[in-house]
């Protein structure tokens, strides 16, 4: 069974760049031609190819929005970046997990996603949830009418934009929770570095990480979480490092070049054991690591 709410749920929360002032457009535009290929019955039950036919779909819808930005679109940060909000998995020419834009070629559809493109209704309200959370009043007009749509009334157009689950509120409080704990748990000390700083306005430089990433997970265990600082975070997300059984640092050896001459480097974490919580009981748990080794490091 379809869980329509829950795909609801991620299209009206997008993680979409804002550097500009305004959301960046190429996720909702591309997620509009996915549920196109949907509707014609074009859409693959495997592997969707980043193809010269997908980008001329991505640019015509791309043309209703170009008045916002001077560059032209790139369809493959959308094309990469969308399996960070849990649509597919990205993967090179090889078959081999995708860490770079530049290397994905394929898509590797989520079955759920899949079968909630294809229900007729769901795709609908998913259009007019996308159209009308992520675009202004004129680009409206022409989405709805490039889609096939009526244009809804302004009360329908208001409840579209604000769209969100009933349970989104108690969904909030648990991510605080999470944070709450796990930051307070680390005594605000990066796990990787065994760094600390705070703010007399309450800033600190680390924050919670998942292990077992969220969108794939839905799990908000303290367990499920390290504290780490910026950079630490990201090289983590991105299967740069990881962590061993016996919580040891595993550096993915020969995956990236980087300069570090004013401080420590990544590879010097390396056979180090990272900062953990004084309470055993808030450690990460074998399972998520297990996960983080087998799904996101990039070593072997």
């Amino acid at each position: 069974m379809v869980n329509t709410e829950y795909w609801f749920a991620k299209l009206a929360s997008l993680r979409v760049d804002r550097a500009w002032g305004d959301s960046a457009l190429h996720k909702p535009l591309l997620l509009l031609v996915i549920l196109e290929l949907a509707e014609q019955g074009l859409l693959p039950e495997a592997l969707l190819p980043l193809s010269p036919e997908l980008a001329f779909r991505f640019f015509t819808f791309w043309n209703i929005v170009a008045h916002r930005r001077n560059q032209r679109p790139d369809i493959r940060l959308p094309f990469h970046h969308l399996q960070s909000d849990g649509f597919w998995a990205a993967y090179s020419e090889g078959g081999e997990a995708s860490p770079d834009k530049c290397l994905t070629r394929y898509a590797a559809l989520n079955p759920g996603f899949i079968a909630f493109a294809k229900d007729p209704v769901a795709r609908d309200k998913t259009r007019r949830i996308l159209i009308a959370k992520y675009f202004q009043p004129s680009e409206r007009l022409a989405l709805y009418a490039l889609v096939g749509l009526p244009i809804p009334s302004e009360g329908e157009i208001i409840q579209d934009t604000n769209y969100k689950l009933p349970h989104y509120g108690q969904e909030q409080g648990r991510e605080a929770r999470f944070r709450l704990t796990l930051i307070a748990a680390y005594d605000y000390t990066c796990a990787l570095t065994g760094y600390k700083l705070m703010t007399i306005t309450g800033a600190s430089i680390v924050d919670a990480a998942y292990i077992h990433q969220f969108a794939d997970s839905r799990n908000n265990d303290p367990c499920n979480g390290i504290a780490l600082c910026e950079n630490a975070h990201w090289l983590f997300d991105q299967g740069l490092w990881t962590i061993s059984d016996d919580h040891k640092v595993i550096v993915a050896t020969g995956q990236f070049a980087k300069q570090s001459p004013d401080h420590k480097g990544l590879r010097d974490y390396h056979g180090q054991r990272v900062h953990l919580p004084s309470d055993p009981a808030l450690y990460p748990k074998l399972t998520y690591l297990t996960w983080h080794r087998k799904n996101k490091f990039q070593g072997r």
